[in-house]
């Protein structure tokens, strides 16, 4: 596809110290003006002062000029306005005012970790030797960013601005209410969600296993239980491991392995899930402040009183 990973995102949050603390303890390195580094995605992360939490920007790997050319094209069938340089292209979602950046930039090649070890039935992968994951004694550290999860008023509108627009992919559907798109092989790297306000879900990071998932976060809350949320599980769509913690601002951040990937697009048919399978698979159930966050109607009084 044209689009080839989503290279970071910018969030923006009214305590800047707080959260960048937070997302060095989840294991991203801290680097220069507010920007935060992955092991393989090198800088995915930038915090930045808003007066509420949200989602300020999304940029996405292109192969070449054309690509751009391309965007520009389908979004000036929708009307959206563009901003072009020779290696990039700008536009903005009207609901969210998330801005989009679709760049030139190198495609994300991952050396192969190391395959674990796992027994089963019939089958002794690992003899002798207690399992690697709990032998593991290093601190974790996210391999790359894999998506991210946005609330808008306007489904429709932002859901047709990332896919007729941008020229991303749907992967599945939740029914009404939500669109998992990729603009890579993940599953997806875009999450639409119908919500009453416009903010930021969560942001997801990939990590090397489900062991990893479980030690991340059980670091995360050795010295603050309050951080939370939902974990460990399975969801249906991705099919990936879980873990949900919180942040200082109030979005969440998702450790997660094993990924469901899309390489061949005739290959894959898309679902519209519904009930407990638009969430997961197995698990415990989510706590209700996932489904709807304690602080959204903070945040939807603060978007009215802007709009006045």
């Amino acid at each position: 596809m044209a689009l080839h990973r989503l290279t970071s995102i910018t969030m923006g949050v009214p305590n800047v110290g707080e959260t960048a603390a937070y997302y060095a303890d989840f294991g991203l390195a801290p680097e220069n003006d507010g920007w935060f580094a992955s092991r393989d995605g090198g800088r995915q992360l930038r915090i930045v002062h808003a007066p509420a939490r949200r989602l300020v920007e999304v940029r996405v790997g292109v192969d070449h000029p054309d690509d751009l050319a391309a965007a520009a094209a389908r979004l000036h069938r929708l009307d959206v306005p563009v901003e072009r340089t020779p290696g990039s292209l700008t536009a903005y979602d009207r609901p969210t005012g998330v801005r989009a950046v679709l760049e030139i930039a190198p495609r994300l090649v991952q050396d192969p970790a190391t395959v674990t070890a796992y027994n089963g039935p019939g089958r002794t992968e690992r003899a002798g030797s207690r399992a690697p994951g709990i032998l593991r004694t290093d601190r974790v550290r996210p391999r790359k960013l894999g998506h991210a999860v946005l609330g808008t008023t306007d489904f429709g509108t932002t859901t047709a601005f990332f896919h007729d627009g941008l020229g991303f992919k749907a992967s599945d559907h939740i029914k009404g209410h939500g669109a998992f798109l990729r603009c890579s092989t993940d599953h997806h790297n875009i999450l639409v969600l119908a919500s009453p306000v416009t903010y930021l879900h969560h942001t997801s990071w990939q990590v090397d296993d489900v062991d990893e998932v479980g030690r991340g976060a059980s670091a995360m809350l050795e010295e603050h239980p309050e951080r939370h949320v939902w974990g460990l599980g399975r969801h249906h769509a991705g099919s990936n491991f879980f873990w949900y913690l919180k942040d200082p601002a109030g979005n969440f951040s998702e450790y997660y392995s094993d990924m469901d990937c899309i390489v061949e697009d005739q290959l894959w048919t898309p679902e519209v899930l519904e009930g407990a399978k638009g969430l997961f698979s197995w698990g415990p159930p989510p706590p209700p402040s996932f489904l709807a966050p304690e602080d959204l109607a903070a945040l939807m009084t603060g978007a009215h009183s802007q709009a006045r």
